[in-house]
């Protein structure tokens, strides 16, 4: 059985949700989302869901310019549309 678990550290600001269980006789254990505050805008470091938990955040109301894709080379990150730094 495979489960979902949330892992929140408030304060440090860092937030995971990881799944964690067994596969038949394979183990799983690994990080879906992992998301950072970091000077007041959410950094997401990893994100793989399936439908992206970025386009939750916009959809929450979070603008873009508060949402820095970490995931991306610095140097990448000018042409995504969202936040820089």
């Amino acid at each position: 059985m495979i489960e979902c678990k949330t892992v929140f550290d408030r304060e440090n600001d860092s937030y995971l949700l990881i799944t964690v269980g067994w596969d038949d006789a394979k183990r799983i254990h690994g990080c879906l989302v992992h998301l950072d505050i970091i000077d007041g805008k959410i950094w997401v470091q990893r994100d793989d869901t399936e439908d992206g938990v970025t386009y939750e955040l916009e959809a929450a109301g979070v603008p873009k310019d508060k949402i820095v894709l970490g995931f991306h080379p610095r140097d990448v990150r000018q042409h995504t549309g969202y936040a820089v730094i």
